[in-house]
């Protein structure tokens, strides 16, 4: 029943702007899921969706790694442009530099931009580290961050 709901939260999303959870759970209601809201709150979590500002500039549930999120793609560019300083590499290994305390946020947009040459992130508080399988990977990296960096 968990994997039916997730599944058809994600289609509600999907086609709907929901932006309160009260409003999830009633469209889950008519589509035959009886909920309560500590249960649209659960899965929320579990499915980790966020809110993002669509183009009419209401908040709106998404899927966090949603990459095709008009809005989302704006906000995370926005992000990486305004806080990013500087992309180097070494080996396998892609340094971001980061304003003071702006490495977390530019980590989750790393993260989900889903880059394939990534196998993991450590973000501090002014520097992200990527590690990649390959210095030539690590240097395709380096060239598309700069590049959405300089847009």
């Amino acid at each position: 029943m968990k994997l039916s709901r997730h599944s058809k939260i994600l289609d509600l999303i999907s086609k709907f702007n929901i932006d309160t959870q009260e409003e999830l759970a009633k469209r889950l209601s008519e589509d035959g899921y009886n909920v309560t809201q500590a249960t649209v709150s659960r899965d929320i979590k579990n499915l980790k969706l966020i809110k993002v500002l669509d183009d009419s500039g209401v908040y709106k549930y998404a899927q966090s790694g949603a990459k095709d999120a008009n809005a989302n793609d704006k906000n995370l560019n926005s992000i990486l442009v305004n806080s990013v300083v500087g992309v180097d590499y070494a080996l396998n290994t892609v340094v971001i530099k980061t304003h003071a305390g702006m490495a977390q946020a530019v980590g989750y947009v790393i993260d989900n931009v889903g880059f394939e040459e990534i196998l993991g992130c450590v973000a501090g508080d002014d520097t992200i580290l990527c590690v990649t399988k390959t210095e030539k990977s690590a240097g395709h990296l380096a060239d598309k961050i700069n590049l959405m960096v300089k847009s």
